[in-house]
């Protein structure tokens, strides 16, 4: 199974390729839609690990309670 750090690295290899130029149109073509398939792989990680995270706040009866994270936008 693919992690999130492996999919980023290739994406940085991607993105470095490209950058270098010397490819043809047909194989910058491949390479960017390869580049999209990480970038989608990666926020989904993302997305199920923000699901995931939870905050332990203080109640104010004094009680930790748990509410889920909510990133300020």
């Amino acid at each position: 199974m693919k992690t999130y750090e492996d999919a980023l690295e290739e994406l940085k290899d991607i993105i470095g390729r490209l950058e270098g130029g010397g490819l043809t149109l047909e194989q910058s073509l491949e390479l960017f839609q390869d580049g999209v398939k990480r970038i989608n792989f990666c926020y989904k990680k993302l997305e199920g690990i923000k699901k995931k995270v939870e905050l332990l706040v203080e109640g104010s009866d004094g009680e930790l309670e748990k509410r889920d994270y909510e990133p300020e936008t």
